[in-house]
């Protein structure tokens, strides 16, 4: 899929302005998720493509130094401002120092081997925060216990599109939890908001 993406510009538009869709989500979520970002002074946003959620957070959180990274290509022709700054790299190699990392709908376009790279980076990334840098991840959460049939069904439904689209999951508490401690970390909060999951 992301070789698709990539040398396709159509389908690069089209996966762009899907995210843009999606990603204004976000303002609705920060109503009920400020005090995830109170406190701090700068933020990285792995995956941040035009930068959608970039200018709702920032607006919202005026005084944050937020950088958005994501793949050379996509963020090349893209203008920044005072406090946001776009920078070209890849989050499987280094993800540059901060407060905090956030990912929206990242994690789960990967298989484990691959996704739990990224994660570590995020550590490191924030290591110079010490306990209080935090890794803010969006993204879907699997409970069967405690879900509706039909929104079970939906979550199922992107999960077996993930996997097909480009060997990704959505996971459960489980799932997430492993890839946290494999990676390093020693606790998580989920904040559950319109029917998804937020670990943080």
């Amino acid at each position: 899929m992301w070789d698709l993406i990539r040398q396709n510009p159509e389908a690069r538009k089209q996966f762009d302005e899907a995210m843009e869709r999606d990603s204004k989500v976000i303002s609705l979520a920060l109503c009920d998720c400020k005090s995830v970002f109170e406190g701090l002074g700068s933020i990285v946003e792995v995956g941040s493509g035009t930068g959608t959620v970039a200018k709702i957070i920032s607006e919202a959180f005026p005084h944050l130094k937020y950088t958005m990274l994501d793949v050379p290509y996509v963020v090349a022709n893209l203008t920044g401002s005072e406090n946001l700054n776009y920078v070209g790299g890849d989050m499987f190699q280094a993800i540059p120092p901060t407060d905090a990392v956030l990912m929206k709908w990242i994690l789960h376009d990967w298989n484990v081997d691959e996704c739990i790279k990224i994660p570590k980076n995020c550590k490191e990334a924030t290591s110079s925060k010490g306990e209080g840098g935090k890794v803010i991840i969006i993204d879907m959460m699997i409970n069967k216990m405690a879900e509706e049939h039909e929104l079970i069904a939906a979550k199922l439904y992107f999960d077996m599109n993930m996997m097909a689209a480009c060997n990704g999951q959505e996971r459960n508490e489980k799932q997430w939890e492993k890839l946290f401690m494999e990676a390093g970390y020693r606790n998580y909060k989920i904040a559950p908001i319109f029917g998804l999951e937020v670990p943080y």
